[in-house]
């Protein structure tokens, strides 16, 4: 299911915003001007980019906390569901979890794998994938998310690495924000730098696997 928006739209399918996102992911509540020197990006460039962000539901900005007189800065940190959430975020995860339950509905199948808390954190989590350009392939007995061919892995194959931390914090982010039992146990391993199947895991079940290194 699908948001109807063009290919190419997401927020994330620019490395500058990937950029961008990887340094509030790493250090949140981050001035305009920590980024600009961070990336070398125009001012101008930097504040279209976290818009785009903010407007996805991936970052959240805030006015600076001051006790001294002066113009408040805005501080930017990425979105992770728990301590700084996004209404944006938010009301995705509630609309996926409401057309989760009606495709469940209007299309019965077996029982699913899952308790509702969790289905609807999946539910979320695929539409957000989804619009990021993904096309998941849920496996609810496995817990894994098979992302396999992962276009932006052969695009951006120098930036690897960052590309795959900050979609693994924005996958957790999403889960967070959904609540549930579900989180991000890591990428399972292989020999295939294209390959990218995600392992989910439940909490206080333990890890299921040890995580490849991204």
């Amino acid at each position: 299911m699908t948001t109807g928006r063009p290919t190419g739209y997401s927020a994330i399918s620019s490395y500058s915003r990937v950029e961008i996102l990887h340094l509030v992911q790493e250090q949140p509540q981050r001035t305009i001007a920590e980024i600009v020197a961070a990336t070398q990006l125009h001012p101008n460039t930097v504040r279209e980019h976290l818009q785009r962000l903010i407007d996805e539901g991936y970052v959240v900005a805030a006015a600076e906390h001051r006790t001294t007189r002066g113009r408040p800065r805005v501080l930017y940190s990425a979105a992770d569901g728990i301590a700084a959430t996004s209404a944006v975020q938010r009301r995705k995860v509630i609309a996926a979890a409401e057309r989760g339950d009606l495709m469940r509905r209007v299309l019965p199948g077996e029982d699913p794998e899952l308790a509702p808390d969790a289905l609807h954190q999946v539910d979320a989590l695929v539409e957000d994938l989804i619009d990021a350009g993904f096309d998941p392939l849920v496996d609810e007995r496995e817990l894994t998310i098979d992302l396999t061919p992962c276009a932006q892995a052969t695009a951006q194959a120098a930036h690897r690495e960052v590309l795959c931390q900050v979609h693994l914090e924005l996958m957790q982010s999403v889960l967070a924000a959904a609540g549930g039992p579900l989180s991000i146990d890591g990428m399972r391993p292989s020999c295939d730098p294209n390959e990218c199947v995600v392992q989910l895991m439940l909490a206080d079940a333990g890890r299921t696997r040890e995580p490849a290194p991204v």
